[in-house]
């Protein structure tokens, strides 16, 4: 199974915001859609950075309250890992295991095409899981 196919399921929406927008606004989305990461880009859906629940608590716990006042762009993370829709499942929990983080931008000529999080690559796993020990289960009753 691949991107594409996780992609064709739960559609290409991501929720985005601009690096010069507020920590605050950016906490207000990110409570409000209940997900852990918004990516940033500048408008042109050209990713600059991924701001996660990690990033804000961080920035919390070094600055207080004031960090909600700073911008977007001096709390997320710049060097943003990518895939593209030819990634395999396998390839996207690699990715995430090794940068042990659970979003990943999926991007599509140089632009923001999608995001894969690690509840899309388990929710296709056990079902590949399950699938394969159903025709296991078929095989061993018409043998």
């Amino acid at each position: 199974m691949t991107v594409k196919s996780i992609l064709e399921e739960k559609g290409h929406q991501v929720l985005t915001l601009g690096p010069n927008d507020k920590l605050s606004e950016a906490v207000r989305v990110l409570a409000e859609h209940r997900v852990g990461a918004l990516v940033i880009t500048n408008g042109d859906r050209k990713i600059v950075g991924i701001l996660s629940e990690r990033d804000i608590v961080r920035s919390i716990a070094k600055s207080g309250a004031a960090a909600l006042n700073q911008t977007v762009r001096e709390v997320m993370t710049p060097k943003v890992n990518i895939c593209n829709e030819n990634h395999t499942i396998n390839d996207v929990m690699e990715i995430m295991t090794r940068g042990r983080f659970r979003h990943l931008p999926v991007e599509k000529n140089g632009m923001l095409d999608g995001i894969v999080s690690i509840g899309d690559v388990v929710k296709r796993r056990i079902e590949d899981v399950e699938r394969e020990a159903e025709q296991i289960r078929n095989y061993i009753a018409t043998a």
